[in-house]
C-alpha cells in the first residue's frame, strides 16, 4: 500500500518525525561526502542500526574504494541492472558519465548486453561482476585477472561494491522509490 503519495512503500521521513537514534544517523549521513540522505536512506533508516552500518560501507564503496571511479561505477551499473533497479542505474548512469566511462558501455549494460569495445580494466570488470552475479561465482582466470590488476583489496573492494549496492537495489525495489517527475525509466525488461 502507498501510502507516501508517490508510489513509495515507506513514507518520507523528516528530521521531526524521526526517532532520535534516526535522526542522529541521518545526520551523520548528511554531514559526510554524500551531503544528503536520497536514494534507499529514508527506507534504511526504519532500522537505524542497519542504516548506519550500511551507510558506512557504502561512504567506503562509493568515495574511498581502490577502484578507479569509471570501474567502479561501471560495477555499480552492473548491479542495478541485475536487479531492475531503476532508480540506482538512472543516479549512477550519471555519476558514470561523470567519472568518464563511455555511454556505449552505459547503454550496453542498461540493455544487458556485453559492451564492445571495452578497455582490459573494462573487461575484467564487467568479467567479474557479471560472473559474480549470473553464476554466484567468478572463474579461477577471472578471480586472477582481478587480483594481479587490482590487487587482493581491489577483489574485495569490487565485491563489496556489488554487495553494497545489491542492498541499495534491493531497498529501492521494494520501496518503489520513484524516479524524478520529468525521467523515464533506464532499464527494460531482459
Amino acid at each position: 500500500m502507498d501510502r507516501s503519495g508517490d508510489g513509495r512503500r515507506f513514507p518520507v521521513l523528516t528530521e521531526a518525525t524521526m526517532t532520535p537514534r534516526q535522526r542522529e544517523v541521518y545526520r551523520g549521513i548528511v554531514s559526510g561526502p554524500r551531503k544528503g540522505a536520497a536514494g534507499p536512506f529514508n527506507a534504511l533508516l526504519r532500522s537505524p542500526e542497519v542504516a548506519d552500518r550500511v551507510q558506512r560501507v557504502g561512504e567506503y564503496v562509493r568515495f574511498q574504494t581502490t577502484i578507479p571511479a569509471p570501474l567502479n561505477e561501471m560495477a555499480i551499473l552492473i548491479t542495478g541492472r541485475f536487479w531492475s533497479a531503476q532508480f540506482e542505474f538512472w543516479a549512477h548512469r550519471r555519476l558514470a558519465k561523470q567519472a568518464g566511462l563511455a555511454e556505449a558501455i552505459i547503454d550496453a549494460i542498461a540493455e544487458g548486453r556485453r559492451p564492445s569495445p571495452m578497455s582490459d580494466d573494462e573487461r575484467i570488470v564487467y568479467e567479474f561482476c557479471t560472473q559474480l552475479f549470473r553464476d554466484k561465482a567468478v572463474s579461477n582466470a577471472t578471480f586472477e585477472a582481478a587480483r594481479d590488476r587490482f590487487g587482493e583489496q581491489g577483489v574485495v573492494d569490487l565485491i563489496a561494491a556489488s554487495g553494497y549496492y545489491s542492498i541499495v537495489s534491493m531497498v529501492l525495489n521494494v520501496d518503489r522509490h520513484p524516479l524524478p517527475e520529468s525521467e523515464q525509466p533506464p532499464l527494460k525488461p531482459l
